[in-house]
């Protein structure tokens, strides 16, 4: 038997034994993998094959086609609904926006992971507003219908609109249910409200919450948990009237535009192992003589 596989041969210097015959530094040689630059610039990282749902105002379809097709690339064609009270099953998608900023947040995606099959769920449609109760209609509709395995979510239900508690639980168990059916939920953290929480991004464990970060690459992120949001992302999109303002809602889907190149290469990657993914590709490189976080 070689030295290598005998575990009474000494450790390499600079190694320390776990207590297992295990290197203590092998973690770091894993990670040392686990670099953004490996991952999402490989140029099979495009979003091909996965499916995301854009909960919100509605996606201008010829737009962002016509977007696209100018800079020599052929997007999918969009598909949706539009989500009304009262309505069990949502109203046909024209390729309409019913505001801007669902355009904005379907871009955003579009331009991080351009090969993305993207749905569009329209949650305010003709009344302007979004209900508690049609919000979890959308998400059900995202995850079991269309088969998605990111839904982005640059939108908030404030607290005050989640009474009675039952309307909370039904938000919390859809997007629980997303969780367990392995589909990826970013939700943008409400922007610095002084006296209120925003839901559903507060249910950080079964999903990703998402802060606006000081990131100037689009594709720069990190963890940084405060007030139970866990990651910040790029804060400003490309088109829009309100696009280069930066906001949590244009962070979301340049974090949900990441998982989906991380998806493209390892399609059956579970929520919690791209939310770990994503925390240790967001760690300082380690150095020599350093201790890890």
């Amino acid at each position: 038997m070689s030295d290598a596989a005998d575990p009474s041969s000494p450790m390499p210097a600079g190694r320390q034994d776990c207590g297992d015959g295990t290197p203590a530094d092998i973690f770091e040689e894993i990670l040392a993998l686990v670099r953004p630059e490996r991952l999402l610039r490989d140029p099979r990282a495009t979003g091909e094959g996965v499916r995301v749902c854009v909960v919100d105002s509605g996606v201008e379809r010829g737009l962002l086609e016509e977007r696209f097709r100018h800079r020599g690339q052929e997007i999918y064609p969009i598909e949706g609904g539009v989500f009304v009270q009262g309505q069990p099953e949502p109203l046909p998608y024209d390729g309409r926006q019913s505001a801007p900023h669902g355009t904005t947040v379907a871009d955003i995606l579009l331009t991080i992971a351009p090969r993305v099959r993207l749905f569009s769920a329209d949650v305010f449609g003709p009344q302007g507003s979004s209900e508690a109760e049609v919000l979890v209609r959308a998400l059900h509709w995202a995850v079991d219908v269309w088969k998605c395995q990111i839904v982005n979510l640059s939108l908030g239900v404030p607290e005050q609109r989640l009474s009675p508690v039952q309307r909370r639980y039904q938000l919390l168990r859809a997007v629980e249910d997303g969780y367990f059916k392995d589909v990826l939920i970013f939700a943008a953290a409400d922007n610095e409200h002084p006296l209120t929480h925003s839901y559903p991004a507060v249910f950080a464990p079964p999903l990703l919450s998402v802060d606006k970060g000081p990131f100037d690459d689009p594709l720069g992120f990190d963890y940084a948990l405060h007030e139970r949001i866990e990651f910040r992302a790029h804060g400003r999109g490309y088109v829009g009237p309100f696009a280069s303002e930066p906001a949590t809602s244009w962070a979301a889907p340049h974090l949900a535009g990441i998982a989906a190149r991380l998806l493209s290469l390892r399609p059956g990657l579970k929520p919690f192992e791209v939310k770990t993914l994503l925390y240790w590709m967001s760690r300082p490189p380690h150095r020599s003589g350093e201790q890890g976080n």
